[in-house]
């Protein structure tokens, strides 16, 4: 678990930080509310398995990092496209990712970009549980 802390704290201090200051009648942040621990109480479960929001899209302007566990065998959701390009580090497990009609196995400490339009999927092909964190921004609109 040590090695998940340090790399939420490398990928917030590249990217999430990246411009944000604070100005008078904006959302304060606070050491307490910048800091999410992993709890099983929290998580959104799916029919896959399921999701824990370590920054939902309310938090900043739309950036976002999540947590997705996947039972063995299964995959979140279909191949799919939308707007947001994503990043994805496999934490934990055997996935395959799925990148504009080409499949590759991949394992742990591997990231895979995907970028906005382009038919993308993960899933679980192997016989444990696969664990990955889900980098996007969600544009204004975005439900």
């Amino acid at each position: 678990m040590k090695t998940v802390k340090v790399i939420i704290f490398f990928l917030l201090i590249a990217g999430f930080a990246n411009g944000q200051t604070q100005t008078a009648g904006e959302k304060k942040y606070t050491l307490d509310n910048c800091i999410t621990t992993f709890s099983m109480d929290k998580i959104k479960k799916t029919d896959a398995g399921f999701q824990f929001w370590f920054i939902d899209k309310n938090f900043l302007d739309g950036r976002t990092l999540k947590m997705s566990a996947v039972a063995p065998h299964k995959a979140t959701h279909a191949p799919h496209v939308h707007p947001e390009d994503e990043i994805f580090y496999i934490l934990q497990g055997t996935a395959e990712v799925y990148l504009a009609g080409q499949w590759k196995k991949v394992e742990a400490n591997t990231s895979f970009y995907c970028p906005s339009n382009v038919e993308h999927g993960i899933r679980n092909p192997g016989d444990t549980e696969l664990r990955y964190l889900v980098i996007k921004k969600y544009g204004p609109d975005t439900k």
